[in-house]
């Protein structure tokens, strides 16, 4: 007799920690959803994608995934946030099944990345050809590229000589650009330390490999990537880890809260349905 007052304020307090850590952790992730596919909208009303001329090219805009994500995870995590306030089954399911869904796909996804490297490496040489193609095209692109290659000093998707396939950079190409590099190549491309030499690459492909390492680099970007991969592999495989264990426990706590929901509504029933006769189940209102 005595224990019950105390047990029901122990489950009390348990259920309100749960919802607390549930609330707290799907508000954080749903204010980073919805400021991811702002982005992402932002970046498609500011190029005019929607555009009549562009919308046959929309499907390979980068922002676009920014769209899709922020939308997924907003959405996911508003599920979760009303679920835990409004103690609703239904919410709180279907986020647990989502997020179960996304955990064993995430696995699922590390093991055939790393069983499928070489493929992986094919279809990465694939992109980055196709964003070569269209650098002047896209500014997206353009911008990733010059990232790319910037930060991992390096050119091209296997050597400088990969340009070739740019309208632009081609050598039988017309103009001033014809048989040159972007100026993200360029070993320096700042003049004096402040503006930017866009002609720094010019002729670079003219150059044989030793006359041309002291303007340009020469190492392909996918090489410097397998590179980049390796030498932060620690580092790499600690933000996985940590990215799926926040995704665990947010399961674990959900599945847990839906457990306690159930339970409470149970003992409340039963206690109604020895005068009422009313059935104990959770419902989904």
């Amino acid at each position: 007799m005595f224990l019950r007052p105390q047990t029901h304020t122990i489950s009390s307090l348990t259920d309100c920690l749960l919802k607390f850590v549930l609330f707290s952790s799907n508000l954080l992730f749903t204010a980073l959803g919805l400021a991811t596919l702002g982005l992402g909208l932002w970046g498609l009303f500011n190029k005019e994608s929607f555009t009549q001329e562009k919308l046959d090219s929309i499907g390979t805009d980068p922002m676009l995934l920014f769209v899709f994500l922020g939308l997924v995870l907003s959405l996911l995590c508003l599920t979760g946030c009303v679920g835990a306030v409004r103690e609703n089954c239904c919410l709180l399911r279907t986020f647990s099944v989502v997020l179960l869904f996304l955990v064993a796909a995430q696995v699922l996804a590390a093991i055939v990345a790393y069983s499928l490297q070489g493929q992986i490496t094919n279809l990465l040489r694939t992109g980055m050809l196709n964003a070569m193609v269209r650098y002047q095209d896209d500014l997206d692109l353009r911008f990733i590229t010059d990232e790319i290659q910037t930060g991992l000093q390096c050119c091209g998707a296997d050597n400088y000589r990969d340009w070739q396939i740019n309208s632009y950079f081609n050598c039988s190409a017309p103009g001033i650009q014809a048989c040159s590099v972007p100026p993200s190549c360029c070993v320096d491309p700042l003049e004096n330390g402040t503006v930017w030499n866009s002609q720094c690459g010019v002729g670079a492909q003219l150059l044989d490999e030793f006359s041309a390492q002291s303007v340009i680099f020469l190492g392909g970007c996918l090489g410097s990537i397998s590179r980049w991969i390796e030498q932060h592999s620690g580092l790499i495989g600690t933000v996985a880890i940590v990215l799926l264990g926040v995704q665990l426990i947010m399961l674990i706590v959900a599945t847990r809260l839906l457990d306690n929901i159930q339970w409470n509504r149970t003992q409340a029933q039963q206690r109604m349905a020895r005068t009422k006769g009313s059935s104990p189940m959770c419902k989904c209102y």
